[in-house]
C-alpha cells in the first residue's frame, strides 16, 4: 500500500505574520520504494545525500522562529530532494533538466547516473510534487487572506567549492548569497537581508544561485507576494560535506530572525476579515 501521509509540514507562526520560511532541501529521508529506483549503492547514496542536502537549514529556520519578535510560519519538506525537488519547474522551463536535475533527478551532483534510462518521473510528480505545490499554494493564499501580503524567505545552503552539476558555479561564492526575482523581490526586502546578514563576511546576490521560489499561481502575477532566497555557504556553520552543525547555525538563525523582524515587525495586526 502506498503511504499517503503528507511529506511536508506547515508549522504555524504568529497569527498575523505575513512571513513564510520555506525549507525545501534539509531532509535526507528517502522512502524505501523510492530508494529501490535509485541505482547508487548505500555508500554512494549516503555520499550523494551529503552533497545535495541543505543540511541543518531546518534548524536555522527553527532558531529564527523561536527568536523573532513575531514568529514566522514555516513550510518544511520532510523528504530529500532526491525524491522530488519541489522548487524545480515540472516541465521544459526548467534549465536544470540539461544536467538531469529537473523536478525528478536522473543524475547526481557529480553527473553520474542516479536513475535508469527511460525512468518515468510522473508517478513521483503525482505522488509528491503536486501535493507539495498545492499545499504551498494554499499556505500562501491563507497568509494573504489573513495578513494581506506574504514574504516568502527560502532557506538554503550551498557548498564552499562548486559541484559539477552547477550551471553557474564559476561565479562568486560569498558567505551569504541572496537570490532575487525582478517582480517579487522589492528593494526594501533585499536591503533588509543585506543588513541582517552583514556580519558574516560578505553578502552577494544571484551567484552562484539566483532566483526565488513563488508558487506558480502567484508567480509574476501578484505583487502582494514578495520573495527572497537566502543561500548560506556551508563552511559558516557545519563541517562539509555532511557533518554536524556548529555554533554558526545559531548565529545564522538569529540573523534570519532579524530579517523576519525587519520585514514584519512584532505586533503587526492581522487583516480584518
Amino acid at each position: 500500500m502506498t503511504d499517503t501521509t503528507p511529506s511536508f509540514r506547515l508549522l504555524p507562526g504568529a497569527p498575523g505574520s505575513p512571513v513564510l520560511l520555506h525549507v525545501p532541501h534539509s531532509s535526507r529521508e528517502v522512502p524505501p520504494d523510492v530508494r529501490a529506483g535509485i541505482l547508487l549503492d548505500d555508500g554512494e547514496l549516503s555520499r550523494e545525500l551529503d552533497h545535495i542536502t541543505d543540511a541543518h537549514t531546518d534548524k536555522i529556520a527553527a532558531v529564527a522562529a523561536a527568536t523573532a519578535g513575531s514568529a514566522p510560519w514555516r513550510f518544511v519538506n520532510g523528504l530529500s530532494r532526491l525524491v522530488v525537488d519541489p522548487e524545480r519547474f515540472p516541465d521544459e522551463r526548467e534549465e536544470m533538466l540539461s544536467v538531469g536535475m529537473g523536478a525528478v533527478y536522473t543524475r547526481t551532483t557529480h553527473r553520474a547516473v542516479l536513475r535508469p534510462a527511460g525512468f518515468d518521473p510522473e508517478p513521483l510528480i503525482d505522488r509528491y510534487f503536486t501535493p507539495y505545490a498545492g499545499a504551498m499554494t494554499a499556505a500562501v493564499a491563507e497568509r494573504l487572506a489573513v495578513a494581506g501580503r506574504v514574504v516568502i524567505i527560502d532557506v538554503h545552503s550551498y557548498p564552499t567549492a562548486p559541484l559539477p552539476y552547477e550551471l553557474h558555479g564559476d561565479g562568486p561564492r560569498p558567505p551569504v548569497c541572496l537570490g532575487t526575482d525582478p517582480f517579487h523581490t522589492p528593494p526594501a526586502l533585499l536591503d533588509a537581508a543585506r543588513e541582517a546578514f552583514g556580519g558574516f563576511g560578505g553578502v552577494g546576490t544571484d551567484s552562484p544561485f539566483a532566483g526565488t521560489y513563488v508558487p506558480l499561481e502567484f508567480y509574476g502575477r501578484d505583487p502582494r507576494v514578495s520573495a527572497l532566497m537566502v543561500e548560506i555557504r556551508r563552511d559558516l556553520y557545519m563541517s562539509e560535506p555532511g557533518g554536524p552543525a556548529g555554533p554558526g547555525a545559531e548565529a545564522l538563525g538569529t540573523a534570519l530572525a532579524a530579517l523576519v523582524d525587519a520585514v514584519a515587525p512584532a505586533g503587526e495586526p492581522a487583516r480584518s476579515a
